[in-house]
């Protein structure tokens, strides 16, 4: 699960690149909310994993929601809740050094420092297929659909009131 919230995140911000060294649309970021659908698969050594996910991100300032196998993460930007409804378990955590990994707001502010390790394969006025070097030989691709520039509306929705949920919950909070 940590590997795919950190390619998750890794790639919330990486939008369409064109040449020109910057990417217009993470450029555009700054002033909304934005939305988009994700899907994802992992290779090594050239041949792909087996394993291919997808889910649903909305990224504004330094928070987000991330949405996927299962699991909703969602942060603030000063407290961050993993919610699995399958399971009935919450982990809430003080967000401490976070990194492009583990916040896809972050990566919108830095993303030029990995230029040099992304490539785009196709882009479209409203989508994108990118492919991430993690290393040498190990490579995140993303497929980025519906994207959407939305107004800016705050911390709504990225917050969790756990007294909302369930009795049967488990809470974990580790602030």
């Amino acid at each position: 699960m940590r590997t795919l919230f950190t390619l998750l995140v890794a790639f919330a911000a990486s939008l369409p690149l064109f040449a020109g060294g910057g990417i217009p649309l993470l450029d555009k970021v700054a002033g909304h909310r934005v939305s988009f659908h994700y899907t994802y698969s992992l290779s090594k050594d050239g041949a792909p994993m087996q394993e291919v996910t997808g889910g649903e991100v909305i990224v504004e300032d330094n928070a987000y929601r991330l949405e996927g196998l299962g699991l909703e993460v969602i942060s603030d930007g000063q407290t961050r809740w993993s919610c699995d409804a399958e399971a009935g378990e919450v982990v809430i955590e003080k967000v401490e050094k976070e990194d492009i990994f583990t916040n896809p707001a972050l990566f919108i502010g830095s993303y030029r420092q990995y230029m040099d390790r992304l490539k785009v394969n196709s882009s479209s006025a409203d989508g994108l297929d990118v492919t991430l070097t993690l290393d040498t030989d190990t490579y995140a691709r993303f497929v980025l659909t519906g994207i959407r520039f939305l107004d800016k509306e705050g911390k709504s929705g990225f917050t969790l009131d756990v007294k909302s949920l369930p009795a049967s919950y488990v809470v974990t909070d580790l602030r």
